[in-house]
């Protein structure tokens, strides 16, 4: 029997892992997730919120594990789910698919950038993102030495496929039992990535809005046919679905993302550190983009960009000292302006209407516009009922169907002319939100 490694983690007490696991673990790749924040400067705004990539990235190895032995467990899989999915009725490509999902979700996050997410957007070259780092680095020789080394050996291709997700591996080519592994790690619905960052944020932040049942949740979760043939009768891929006893606790996670969205992720002052951040990235990174090779990327962390804000901050003649003086010194942009329901049934641009005008009276660099709308509310999932037969999540659950989106309209103002901003703003509000007449 190989050496089992304990590792004590606040969510979930205890993480086991063998020899072949802790390769991942110490590989430099893995371990430079020690120095990357979750959840970039969060902890400006709740001091709590420390804890970084690496530990999450062990509870999401720890959650697929659970995920896959339910789903994969004979008693929870019907006849028909078993001859769509060949690998269910061979224990040695079980115990394969064990291990590539085990290593998938360690390593799903190791592309990501210093702060996470605060930056990617922007300071990428076109086509690039944290997923395409990551895939970068699953297949770097590094990697494949330690895929080639374990037992059995696992193609880096599916640790890859599961890692990140059709939607992110658009030229390879999935199998229907790939696209559900995949989904039990980065799904839209029930994805432990979701899962496990929603626990974690909730308890180092100190607040109970990310809070759920995923005990429950994790039990129920079975491997479903779709509720319906396509629109022109045409076969749908089996998905990742849940018991009718496990609908509630499906509710309370997609309830659960949208408050830790709502009230903490979209902070404005944890967006307006976003903000100034990013200002200053584009400044201090060469030709403003962070590097794409594997050993520039690797090499650079939190650690070496928070030393760069701490330096430029009190040295006037350093590259963006004005944008790392707003962070250290806390002197970041005051909220001017946000949502408001009465504004946005005269004009749904308010924000952007009344970003233009205090950049046309007062001068652009004095203000920032933050508008973000989540695409789509929850996701569409199958359930099957206690009489066995399967319907649509969002046909079943009104909460589900009903669950609003996430819309924030922020615009900020330095604080040194906040005072005359807002009386003007006060002043010329009613004419500003109108919206432009068509020509």
């Amino acid at each position: 029997m190989k050496n089992i490694h304990e590792i004590r983690d606040p969510i979930h007490v205890f993480i086991r892992l063998d020899s072949d696991e802790r390769k991942v673990l110490d590989s430099h790749p893995f371990q430079r997730l020690r120095h990357i924040h979750q959840l970039a400067m969060t902890y400006l705004a709740y001091p709590g919120a420390t804890h970084k990539r690496f530990e999450h990235s062990l509870g999401v190895m720890e959650l697929a594990s659970r995920v896959f032995d339910v789903v994969t467990n004979l008693d929870n899989v019907t006849d028909e789910i078993r001859d769509l999915l060949k690998p269910l009725k061979a224990p040695d490509q079980i115990a394969y698919w064990r291990r590539v999902i085990r290593m998938a979700a360690l390593c799903h996050d190791i592309g990501h950038l210093p702060f996470s997410h605060a930056a990617e957007q922007e300071l990428l070259p076109e086509g690039w993102d944290h997923e395409k780092l990551t895939r970068e680095i699953i297949r770097s020789d590094e990697m494949k030495t330690i895929w080639d080394s374990v037992t059995p050996p696992l193609r880096h291709e599916d640790i890859e496929k599961l890692a990140v997700g059709p939607k992110k591996a658009t030229d390879l080519e999935f199998t229907d039992w790939e696209t559900i592994l995949a989904e039990i790690i980065v799904g839209d619905a029930f994805g432990v990535d979701r899962m496990d960052y929603l626990l974690r944020d909730s308890h180092h932040i100190g607040v109970a809005y990310g809070k759920f049942d995923h005990y429950r949740l994790i039990d129920t979760l079975r491997i479903l046919p779709p509720a319906q043939l396509g629109e022109n009768g045409e076969y749908q891929e089996p998905a990742l679905g849940v018991e009718e006893g496990g609908i509630q606790s499906a509710e309370a996670l997609m309830l659960a993302r949208y408050f830790m969205y709502s009230q903490v992720y979209f902070h404005p002052v944890r967006r307006i550190y976003d903000i100034h951040l990013l200002d200053f990235l584009k400044k201090w990174l060469d030709h403003g983009f962070f590097a794409t090779d594997l050993e520039s990327h690797l090499r650079l962390t939190d650690n070496e960009i928070t030393a760069a804000l701490w330096k430029a901050a009190f040295e006037e003649n350093e590259k963006g000292h004005t944008h790392a003086r707003r962070i250290i010194r806390r002197e970041h942009f005051k909220t001017l302006y946000q949502w408001n329901p009465n504004d946005v049934s005269i004009n749904r641009d308010s924000g952007e209407s009344v970003f233009k005008a205090l950049k046309a009276e007062f001068g652009a660099e004095h203000f920032r516009h933050d508008r973000y709308l989540q695409k789509s509310g929850a996701p569409d999932f199958p359930v099957r009922m206690r009489d066995s037969r399967i319907v649509s999540s969002l046909a079943f659950s009104q909460a589900l169907s009903n669950l609003p989106v996430v819309s924030v309209d922020y615009v900020f103002a330095d604080r040194s002319c906040i005072d005359e901003v807002s009386k003007w703003l006060d002043e010329n509000r009613d004419t500003i939100i109108q919206p432009e007449k068509e020509e």
